[in-house]
């Protein structure tokens, strides 16, 4: 008598390429020794729950703990091919995972296996970092705010004062992107105390010397530089208004220009193979001294007053724009029409023409884009 036949369709997807990525990568190990359970616990166990949790995360992009049983009873021959033969749909139950949130939630032991994760995976890749990127953003919410939660009230960099928001301080090692240590914060912060922070744990991670640091304008604040300066690191930043006043500007402009120092081209290699000045720069040198820790540091910094051609072209495009919009409008000053008021005498033409002036703001566009990038 013949048996009958069962056969059973799955949907395989990206399921084994996930699953082999994250075993490569140490995850359920690292997870096992960095947060241990109860000695009772049955089933897998945390680690490999954590990182066939996370294949529907990134498959379905969908992070609800209720559809990952559903998913998994779809996908079980699969999964259990491709991780733990005894996997069982209880393993990935709502309880399991909330269980592994519980765990996660330990700041100490979280920061260790991140340290360690990064290192694992810069060892096997073999991977030379020499430039990390540090940058900060928020997240918007419609949740409530909570005094032990992350949500909370600040600057909203998506224009959205109304709703609270948390903050991501995230580093990245440069040009391959990949993640290095996050913090994730309440929403209230400013950026500039995070960089610090953010660049102690990258160094901890990677444990190599000298590494470029690259941020915005943020991480110019001066403790910053010092930290990074003091522990034979580097940093490129632009430097704001508050490290470098416009008043202050000026003036080495201007000392820069009367020692007829010569303009530095800044070329780029196009697609065409053809190398083309992108910007002009003066160099100088500035001497640096800041207070770290109650420690005197002392040292000499770079600095680029750089004068972009792109930047320099638009200014004088919608200069020139303007002065012909003001110089139309004066000239339809002693234009007679109907209903027109007269000016009778010259105060009253100068006066119109000087009102007409300050409306289209010529004097100050002539000042900052002809005299800082027209003639640079």
């Amino acid at each position: 008598m013949n048996e009958p036949l069962t056969i059973l369709t799955e949907r395989v997807d990206d399921i084994p390429l996930l699953l082999a990525q994250m075993q490569r990568m140490g995850i359920a190990r690292l997870l096992d020794e960095h947060f241990p359970t109860h000695g009772n616990r049955e089933g897998l166990s945390l680690g490999e729950v954590t990182t066939i949790w996370l294949t529907p995360v990134l498959s379905e992009a969908d992070h609800r703990m209720n559809r990952v049983q559903p998913w998994a009873e779809r996908r079980l021959e699969t999964l259990r091919g491709c991780s733990d033969v005894t996997l069982q749909v209880r393993d990935l139950g709502d309880d399991r995972l909330a269980n592994v949130l519980r765990h996660l939630s330990d700041e100490e032991r979280w920061r260790a296996f991140e340290q360690e994760l990064t290192g694992h995976l810069v060892r096997v890749y073999d991977l030379k970092p020499s430039c990390v990127r540090l940058d900060s953003t928020t997240a918007s919410s419609y949740g409530a705010v909570s005094e032990d939660g992350l949500l909370w009230l600040g600057h909203s960099k998506d224009h959205r004062p109304d709703l609270p928001q948390l903050k991501v301080m995230l580093a990245t090692l440069d040009p391959l992107g990949m993640k290095l240590p996050t913090e994730v914060l309440s929403g209230e912060r400013a950026d500039d105390p995070l960089y610090v922070p953010a660049i102690t744990r990258v160094r901890a991670s990677l444990h190599t010397p000298g590494l470029l640091y690259v941020g915005d304008c943020k991480m110019a604040a001066l403790d910053t530089r010092a930290s990074i300066q003091a522990a034979g690191d580097f940093y490129p930043c632009p430097l704001s208004a508050q490290q470098v006043s416009a008043e202050q500007l000026a003036r080495e402009l201007a000392a820069l220009r009367a020692s007829r120092q010569p303009l530095i081209a800044v070329e780029r290699t196009q697609a065409d193979g053809q190398t083309r000045c992108i910007a002009q720069d003066y160099e100088e040198s500035e001497t640096i001294m800041a207070q770290l820790e109650g420690v005197s540091c002392t040292w000499t910094e770079r600095r680029l007053l750089v004068c972009s051609q792109a930047a320099a072209r638009a200014a004088e495009t919608a200069l020139r724009a303007r002065l012909g919009q003001a110089q139309t409008e004066v000239a339809e000053l002693v234009v007679r029409r109907q209903g027109k008021s007269v000016l009778s005498d010259r105060a009253a033409v100068e006066q119109a023409v000087a009102e007409t002036v300050a409306h289209f703001r010529v004097a100050e566009l002539l000042t900052v884009t002809v005299g800082e990038q027209l003639t640079a």
